[in-house]
C-alpha cells in the first residue's frame, strides 16, 4: 500500500546526513523483487541497468533531501525507464520525518 512503502522509505532514508537514491524493484504484479540503495544523486542510466538486471516491471523510486529539480529528473527517469518497458509508480522523497509522494500529488 502507498502508505506503508512510504513508511517504510521513511524508516530506511530519514537518518542519511547525504543524500542517497534508493528504488523498490517490482514485478508485472507490483511484489517486491528487491530494494537497492543505488548511488549518490540520480543516474537514468544506472537505474535502466539495474531495473533490466533484475527483470523488474515496475519501480519506485525515492531519496532524501529534496530539491528544486526533483521534477525535472523524475521525468527523466520515467522516460528512460519507459523505453525498456518499465514503469514509473511513485517517486517519494523523504525529508526528515516526512514523504512527498509525487504519485499522491498527481506529479507521475
Amino acid at each position: 500500500s502507498p502508505v506503508a512503502v512510504k513508511e517504510y522509505l521513511s524508516a530506511k532514508l530519514a537518518g542519511f546526513e547525504h543524500e542517497v537514491f534508493a528504488v523498490l524493484f517490482l514485478d508485472t504484479q507490483h511484489r517486491l523483487i528487491e530494494y537497492s540503495e543505488l548511488f549518490r544523486g540520480m543516474y537514468p542510466r544506472e537505474l535502466v541497468k539495474e531495473a533490466l538486471r533484475l527483470n523488474a516491471a515496475a519501480v519506485i523510486v525515492s531519496h532524501n533531501h529534496p530539491s528544486g529539480a526533483d521534477k525535472v529528473l523524475t521525468q527523466r527517469l520515467r522516460e528512460a525507464l519507459a523505453l525498456v518497458d518499465v514503469r514509473t509508480l511513485d517517486h517519494i522523497i523523504v525529508a526528515g520525518g516526512s514523504t512527498i509522494s509525487f504519485a499522491e500529488r498527481g506529479l507521475i
